[in-house]
């Protein structure tokens, strides 16, 4: 993946760290320091791998990204219900209340969602979120 091209962070959903894991997605060193990450990502992340020793690695490289959520609050929570809704109202039904809530930390934050999701796909039509799989 050639994210040269991108100057604002990017969030990285759990999708993409799952086919970075399988090693169906390479990402080169320098590209590396342009990610970041939330808590709901670091959650998903981490309740789906096995404790090894790489996994321990990943870890720590993984833990040393930027995250773009460590002061979470109740009006995240109110507007990712707000994101919830309004797609509801709009026709689009959100599979996850995770994915809303990453939609609004990355539409806070001003970044790029890298996904393979398509519940950030339907979410990117009607707010202000920007995102790429």
């Amino acid at each position: 993946m050639n994210l040269k091209n991108f100057s604002a962070p990017i969030l990285v959903d759990t999708s993409i760290w799952i086919e970075i894991l399988k090693g169906n997605v390479q990402i080169e060193a320098e590209e590396f320091l342009k990610l970041s990450t939330c808590l709901p990502v670091i959650q998903e992340v981490f309740q789906g791998l096995v404790n090894t020793e790489s996994s321990d690695v990943f870890k720590s490289r993984f833990l040393n990204l930027k995250c773009l959520s460590k002061n979470l609050n109740i009006n995240n929570f109110i507007q990712a219900a707000d994101i919830f809704h309004l797609g509801r109202s709009k026709g689009y039904t959100i599979r996850s209340s995770y994915d809303c809530l990453i939609a609004q930390i990355a539409i806070e934050n001003k970044c790029t969602v890298w996904h393979k999701d398509r519940d950030f796909t339907h979410i990117e039509k009607f707010t202000a979120l920007k995102s790429f799989s």
